[in-house]
């Protein structure tokens, strides 16, 4: 690693990745988190069951190194909640979170030096540096780059071109070590809702459906402003009369883009079977959500969706300038809510 690169990945190992057990109850991560906090006042949870951890003023306030405060962590969750944690520390989130996925559980603690952190990477097999997606990885095996090694050897130009610009960038930086992301105070909500009540009981299946399109790309809005993405969708419908129904499905992919929203908003709604139904009120509600950096960059080679992405943006820059009204869907424009 070079000084420059050394610079850029950090001085010393500033950063804790910690790894809850799977299916941890969110009572029970919460508590973690508390833990957590305990150590570093710095602490930006990634639901559902990790969290990151800013060590550098923690170091000097506890007078010890980042490997030893892993310990002390994994003491105080074990013997105070009974939950032991994977525990990886190094220069960067992405050593660190890398480090703590080379854990077997129940738990343990990993810490890489600033100083080796490339030669660290270097033989793990590529799907394992952090970030990496699975059709990210196949790509890079059909070229012959089956380690982390291998693939920060590479160069960025060429990885650019195999994995797609933004991708390719983060992973040959990130192979090297090189990630300066700071971590993020965060308790993230559980779940972001929208909702939408009718003035008068509505029968019309095409104002029903704009009706969830205005909120599907309200909910998609605000996921991105947040920074989270969802992994499940919960459609509620509240009829005349009290009545209601209420079903959730997953995505296939954690995602807060409108096209993956809405393709599930409307599955949903046509499980409902509405018929004659009369409807009072809609709420979309986005659920298992995770912070976006943990969703995968993954390689798309549909050029249709990528310009629907990029028309995306866009919008989402008018919409930060000018107000969240004043651009959407036509169908929305066709209707009042």
């Amino acid at each position: 690693m070079t000084t420059k690169d050394q610079r850029m990945a950090g001085a010393v190992p500033s950063v804790m990745h910690v790894r809850c057990p799977d299916r941890l109850p969110e009572e029970a991560y919460r508590h973690v988190l508390d833990e957590l906090a305990g150590l570093s006042p710095v602490v930006q949870a990634l639901p559902p069951t990790a969290a990151l951890v800013e060590l550098k003023g923690a170091l000097r306030y506890h007078g010890t190194d980042a490997r030893r405060l892993g310990e002390i962590l994994r003491v105080r969750t074990l013997s105070r909640l009974g939950v032991d944690v994977r525990v990886g520390v190094g220069p960067s989130i992405t050593v660190a979170a890398t480090a703590s996925a080379q854990i077997d559980q129940p738990g343990g603690v990993v810490a890489v030096d600033p100083s080796q952190a490339a030669r660290w990477l270097a033989p793990l097999p590529v799907d394992a540096l952090h970030g990496i997606g699975p059709r990210q990885a196949n790509a890079l095996h059909d070229y012959g780059i089956h380690t982390v090694g291998l693939l920060a050897a590479v160069d960025p130009a060429t990885v650019q071109r195999l994995l797609g610009g933004r991708a390719g960038r983060l992973a040959a930086d990130r192979a090297r070590g090189i990630d300066p992301r700071p971590v993020i105070p965060r308790t993230l909500p559980a779940a972001a809702t929208v909702r939408c009540a009718f003035d008068r009981h509505v029968l019309d299946g095409a104002a029903v459906r704009a009706a969830l399109l205005d909120m599907v790309v309200q909910l998609g809005l605000l996921l991105r402003r947040r920074g989270q993405a969802a992994r499940a969708l919960t459609l509620t419908l509240k009829f005349a009369g009290s009545g209601g129904w209420e079903k959730t499905r997953r995505l296939t992919e954690p995602s807060a883009h409108d096209e993956d929203l809405r393709g599930l908003a409307y599955r949903l709604m046509d499980a409902a079977g509405l018929q004659r139904g009369r409807l009072t009120a809609l709420a979309l509600k986005g659920e298992d959500l995770i912070d976006a950096d943990q969703v995968a960059l993954q390689i798309s080679l549909d050029d249709a969706r990528e310009a629907r992405l990029v028309a995306e943006e866009a919008a989402d820059r008018i919409r930060d300038k000018f107000g969240a009204g004043v651009i959407g869907p036509a169908a929305v424009f066709r209707r009042a809510c």
